[in-house]
């Protein structure tokens, strides 16, 4: 892995530098020895500014770039703090793009057949199908749609389902784009 270290207004001293290179080696397992990384260390002039040293750290990957920093008194310190948030950065990219290659299989979910995990046959234009992924029952109480408008907000749900008490029919009350409810009933 390329490591180019800049100091702006700073003398960089070769102590740091091998800090620097040391600390950000651990990147590497998660970068596969391919990507550069840049850092940038400079001081804030502003006398009304107490943590005034300043790494900055740029990440370039396959495919994506990572940028953080931080500041505080010392340099040292700063280089620290700013691993840290790089370090999470970059392990949360890997985690994403191995969780994208290899999904989970039935070991999380033992009840389920490994069927379930398998992907779904795509049609000609090149989409899967949707599929029930949650099933629920709830038990349906007779309300007025006033109630049920009031059910809705209490739950902080776009729709509600209910048995209208003025004529026994299942129903669903469902909030529309301009703000007011929409009703369905069914018919018998």
């Amino acid at each position: 892995m390329d490591i180019q270290i800049r100091g702006k207004n700073v003398h960089v001293s070769e102590a740091l530098k091998d800090t620097t290179r040391e600390k950000l080696a651990k990147l590497d397992r998660f970068a596969n020895g391919w990507g550069r990384i840049e850092v940038d260390f400079y001081e804030v002039r502003n006398r009304r500014v107490h943590d005034n040293q300043v790494c900055e750290v740029l990440v370039h990957l396959k495919g994506s770039l990572v940028k953080a920093h931080a500041s505080s008194t010392d340099l040292t310190a700063s280089l620290d703090l700013v691993i840290d948030k790089v370090e999470h950065q970059v392990k949360k990219l890997k985690e994403k793009r191995v969780d994208r290659h290899h999904p989970r299989k039935s070991r999380l979910h033992p009840e389920l057949p490994p069927e379930a995990f398998m992907p779904e046959p795509e049609s000609e234009e090149g989409l899967r199908a949707p599929r029930i992924v949650k099933n629920k029952r709830v038990d349906l109480k007779p309300m007025t749609p006033e109630e049920a408008s009031l059910q809705m907000d209490l739950l902080g749900h776009d729709f509600f389902m209910f048995v209208n008490a003025e004529n026994q029919h299942a129903s669903v009350l469902y909030r529309r784009n301009d703000g007011d409810f929409g009703l369905i009933e069914a018919a018998r």
